[in-house]
């Protein structure tokens, strides 16, 4: 069985618990690994670590910092094919997708930082004739902490410690541990990549103890979290009286809002996409499809007919487009919400059940089909919790204004999406509509250089470009007579 390590002070080591908690995979429901139980003197042993790296690390030239990440992200297109299977058995989705997303979006996180430390510079203000110069010199903030979710564990995972580390902080990083495994193999290169010992550290173990220490911890400066809703406000609440920098990126109900100008096919198609992709479990997948009325039998049946063809299968399986549920308490919960919205009298269109085994290998591991229903208003639970699975609702709009009315008739403001092929509605809906995120007849198109995150229920500040570099410094404003 596969032995995974905390990362603390450059140096791979159990837990100082001893104790160590089973990493199951979901295709096959059977432990595969395990992970050590962190608990609060490997946090304290994290920041002593971090502590006597960081006033090298902070003052280290940006082009070095730079270079580390680029190495780093040399290192996994060298190991990608054992990165991409890992993730795939850790977290049941299908090797194909980590194959084309996971993986290398990792890699591109690293070089992406890499390049923006190099373009990032302070701000100085030197009017005509002035007599002093006011100039901004932006910091690292020190010790801060990354905590990642399980959906997509290296990709989010790399998204936050690459603009910490570019930046100059020393970081002490949770990956989910429902997901550890590819942290835990970067882990192992970060000495390789240039890193000095204590800069970067990871830890194993459950949120309410080795990450409640980590958030709690007085010399930690910085939390970025994405995860769930409930788990942010929590956060919150912990860190209220320590006035810690806080980026929550949390959970989202997200519409896509189909007009009867749309392009048909085009919306058929990319709504599957953006409903089913990663068995639901990103939060930016489309969970509330809003359809105009004239076209809502007929969207309906192409949608319905598309999402009766995904066939669940095996993630080891390079055919297979829909793999497992990240674990046996999730897949419970997704078929909770189905049998809640059925006793309230939603109608399956398709779905809603575990799904069969896909073959002998699998046939204990959390498969649930993809699921369409209708029939339920607004205000139902299911239309307003987040599932995160393979779950839709559909329902119907008779105007623009109903429409934005019911896109936000939510408590979640993450990302949204429009279908229409005029360019003056699609505008306004987007601007209307409460949401970090539109994305007009498109769906999952990024451009790192833009801010990322919700309103709302769905979080707190920006991540990507420079808005995660300006997170992870704090600015000093600086004042010099010119002579």
């Amino acid at each position: 069985m596969l032995e995974l390590e905390n990362l603390i002070g450059g140096e791979l080591r159990a837990s100082e618990s001893k104790a160590w908690l089973d990493n199951v995979e979901p295709a096959t429901g059977k432990p595969f690994a395990r992970i050590p139980r962190s608990n609060a003197a490997d946090v304290a042993a994290a920041v002593a670590a971090a502590r006597s790296a960081f006033p090298g690390w902070s003052v280290t030239p940006f082009e070095q910092r730079a270079e580390c990440l680029r190495k780093w992200g040399a290192l996994i297109a060298q190991h990608s094919e054992a990165l991409i299977l890992a993730e795939s058995q850790d977290n049941g989705k299908p090797v194909s997708l980590a194959r084309a997303v996971d993986i290398p979006r990792a890699q591109k996180n690293l070089e992406f930082f890499a390049g923006a430390i190099e373009h990032f510079a302070s701000d100085a203000h030197i009017p005509a004739g002035a007599t002093h110069i006011h100039y901004t010199h932006r910091k690292p903030i020190g010790i801060v902490g990354c905590i990642s979710p399980w959906n997509l564990p290296l990709y989010l995972f790399t998204w936050k410690i690459a603009p910490a580390l570019a930046a100059g902080n020393c970081v002490i990083a949770k990956p989910s541990e429902v997901t550890p495994v590819t942290a835990w193999m970067l882990s192992k290169w970060a000495e390789e990549a240039g890193f000095p010992p204590g800069v970067f550290n990871v830890l194993h173990g459950l949120g309410h103890e080795a990450g409640q220490a980590l958030v709690e911890h007085p010399e930690v400066k910085a939390i970025s979290f994405t995860g769930g809703t409930q788990t942010g406000a929590h956060i919150a609440r912990t860190t209220a009286g320590m006035f810690k920098k806080l980026s929550l990126e949390l959970g989202g109900k997200n519409p896509a809002v189909i007009f009867a100008d749309c392009d048909f096919e085009k919306a058929v198609a990319t709504t599957i996409r953006s409903s089913f992709a990663n068995q639901g479990q990103i939060c930016l997948c489309s969970s509330r499809i809003l359809i105009e009325d004239s076209i809502y039998d007929d969207f309906r049946d192409a949608l319905v007919a598309k999402a009766r063809r995904i066939v669940p299968g095996d993630p080891a399986d390079q055919a297979t487009k829909m793999g497992a549920l990240v674990s046996a308490p999730h897949r419970d919960k997704v078929l909770g919400f189905i049998r809640e919205a059925q006793e309230l009298g939603a109608t399956v269109l398709c779905g809603g059940e575990a799904a069969l085994a896909p073959n002998e290998r699998c046939e204990t591991g959390y498969f649930v089909q993809p699921t369409v229903l209708e029939g339920l208003g607004p205000k139902c639970s299911i239309n307003q919790q987040e599932i995160f699975g393979p779950v839709i609702t559909l329902q119907r709009f008779h105007s623009e204004a109903e429409a934005v009315e019911l896109a936000n008739d939510s408590t979640y403001g993450l990302a949204a999406t429009i279908w229409t092929q005029d360019a003056q509605k699609a505008h306004r809906v987007a601007s209307n509509i409460e949401s970090g995120i539109a994305w007009i007849n498109c769906w999952l198109v990024r451009d790192l250089r833009t801010p990322f995150g919700g309103v709302k229920s769905s979080g707190v500040g920006r991540e990507g470009g420079f808005e995660a570099l300006r997170f992870f410094t704090e600015p000093q404003s600086v004042c010099i007579p010119t002579a």
